[in-house]
């Protein structure tokens, strides 16, 4: 496959994702439940949850930006070994099935966003057995996979955007609201079960005896 088929190729799948991640699936809970899911930005503008929402689409935007480049010649992508793009390929289709995935076990509680006067149901089961955010871990593969099989500055700021929005979300936003919100079962939960894969960034003990001690 050439560079030119690969950077086509990665723009359909980023297309369909994104359609498939934020649109089809905002309907589909909308549907399901009258509720689109979608909370919008976290804290006053310039705070740290501002940021996360502000550098995740950011992440999306440089993407898209840097596939449409890539795709009409305005700014060709490195070449890179057809192993790498191939395996890029691998992990781009894998990280969008896996969004899905991960979605869809989050059933009635899937949000993006946080709204902090609000209670879902704590979700540990399926992929959220393995780790306790799937779909940024789904996310970044994907982006990851695009970036191997289009590698431009804008793909590659892209994915680092989207590695630091993902830190300030997970651990600045959705943490301290979980733990505020489900207390001991989440801390039990975190204890046990690895931030973005199995076994690394499971929360220390203290987060569980400060529970306990309310």
């Amino acid at each position: 496959m050439t560079t030119e088929t690969f950077a086509s190729v990665a723009l359909g799948l980023h297309v369909v994702g994104l359609v498939m991640t934020f649109g089809l699936r905002s309907w589909a809970h909308r549907r399901t439940t009258g509720d689109s899911g979608f909370r919008g930005l976290s804290g006053r503008p310039g705070s740290a949850p501002w940021w996360g929402g502000v550098l995740f689409a950011g992440a999306l935007a440089l993407t898209t930006v840097g596939l449409v480049l890539a795709v009409t010649g305005t700014t060709p992508p490195i070449d890179v070994p057809a192993g790498l793009g191939w395996t890029g390929l691998v992990a781009a289709v894998a990280g969008f099935a896996l969004v899905l995935l991960a979605q869809s076990g989050m059933g009635r509680s899937w949000r993006i966003g946080v709204d902090h006067a609000e209670r879902t149901e704590l979700v540990t089961g399926g992929l959220f057995a393995l780790a306790r955010n799937p779909f940024f871990t789904a996310m970044g593969l994907a982006l990851g996979g695009l970036v191997l099989m289009v590698l431009t500055a804008s793909t590659f700021a892209g994915l680092v955007c989207l590695v630091v929005a993902v830190q300030v979300q997970v651990r600045v936003v959705e943490e301290p609201y979980l733990l505020a919100t489900h207390a001991e079962a989440y801390a039990r939960y975190a204890a046990r079960v690895g931030r973005f894969i199995p076994g690394i960034g499971r929360l220390h003990a203290t987060h569980l005896r400060k529970t306990e001690g309310r």
